[in-house]
């Protein structure tokens, strides 16, 4: 390496540790080590990769190990992680999801797409797809009973508050009706087995209803789960008067806090223990009989500890029958719930995820939901 070429990689090293580029400037994964050097931003590895895809834009090279020319550290220099969200991200509504590090790569491509590469940020026009309160649109859905993905109609209006589709391209009624206060989306491209799989959830009579879709466009799936938030804000924008878009926006969808095999037994705590699929959605433990059943085959709610809720390792000594070793009981004011884990990893894993509900204080509406789960027939 000459010595303009250390002094370039020094000055660049120098310009990486200002605040802002400590991070990636597009999912905020720390300690960024490739840059663009068309586009002025520093890069995760992953991001990088992505990049690459839009090389009409944004060229990317590896901070310490590429060769870097005088003319492109100067604009580094004068460019930044800062200066490109000044320029690219004006007008980013705030219901608009922003990737992180652990989000799939689907919906960190359509952000950064958007962002450099549409540049739908600058201008507002472009964000008509997800931001209009109306969306109409074929997806494949999966069906209940075969499994089978087939094409059904989507339409989601904010007028009627409602998310509902349909059998048949020419219906007139919906065959689901899926209000908007109740819904939540989560990209579940692994599960689903598509690489632009989303998880649509409902409440139907109070219990979870699943439904899974996907689009072989991944800019059109996005899009949709885009159109769901905006909905979801604006219903609770009026909902919730006066209260702040930080406040909200957590609000709009959720992703699991975990999901995975258990085993479980019974209420008598007699019964054989049987492997289930279970998903933590919040405050609600559902367990299926295969990951992409429509109706759990029952659901726990785990409220907080001031509410005589507890979670602990282990089993009652008198648990009977074959079942995985590491054990977890929950404690409920009615009854205690037992488990079983394969391994000790998932079971510390566990645990981790029930206490962190356990000691989160109930909100006054998760009483109610507290409370039609004890009244369950």
């Amino acid at each position: 390496m000459s010595k303009d070429q250390e002094k370039s990689k020094t000055l660049l090293v120098e310009i990486l540790k200002r605040p802002a580029n400590g991070s990636c400037v597009d999912c905020g994964a720390a300690d960024p080590d490739w840059a663009s050097c068309t586009l002025g931003v520093f890069l995760c590895q992953s991001c990088s990769d992505i990049h690459r895809n839009i090389s009409q834009i944004s060229k990317v090279k590896s901070i310490l190990l590429a060769p870097w020319s005088d003319v492109e550290v100067e604009f580094m220099l004068s460019n930044g992680n800062d200066a490109a969200k000044a320029k690219y991200e004006q007008k980013v509504p705030a219901f608009y999801y922003r990737p992180t590090p652990t989000d799939c790569l689907l919906l960190r491509e359509q952000w950064i797409r958007a962002r450099y590469e549409r540049k739908e940020f600058v201008c507002v026009e472009r964000q008509e797809p997800y931001s209009s309160g109306y969306r109409e649109g074929f997806l494949w859905k999966r069906g209940r009973d075969k499994g089978q993905f087939l094409s059904r109609k989507f339409i989601l209006s904010e007028r009627d508050g409602a998310l509902k589709y349909f059998n048949k391209h020419d219906a007139r009624e919906p065959k689901a009706l899926m209000k908007i206060h109740t819904l939540n989306a989560s990209f579940q491209p692994e599960k689903i087995g598509q690489p632009h799989g989303l998880q649509i959830t409902y409440l139907k009579n109070n219990s979870t209803r699943n439904i899974f879709v996907y689009h072989e466009d991944g800019k059109e799936m996005v899009d949709w789960f885009n159109a769901i938030r905006a909905a979801r804000f604006h219903y609770l924008q009026v909902a919730f008067p006066g209260a702040y878009d930080t406040d909200l926006v957590p609000k709009l969808t959720r992703n699991y806090i975990k999901e995975g095999y258990m085993e479980k037994t019974g209420p008598k705590h007699t019964e054989g223990f049987k492997r289930r699929w279970f998903t933590l959605d919040d405050r609600r433990l559902m367990y299926f009989k295969d990951p992409l059943d429509a109706y759990a085959r029952g659901e726990v709610f785990i409220g907080s500890k001031e509410n005589s809720y507890t979670v602990l390792p282990g089993l009652t000594p008198s648990t009977q029958g074959y079942h995985w070793q590491y054990g977890i009981t929950i404690v409920t004011p009615d009854r205690k719930f037992l488990f079983t884990c394969e391994t000790e990893e998932e079971q510390r894993d566990w645990m981790a995820a029930f206490q962190g509900v356990v000691n989160r204080p109930m909100l006054p509406q998760e009483y109610a939901v507290e409370a039609h789960f004890k009244h369950k027939p």
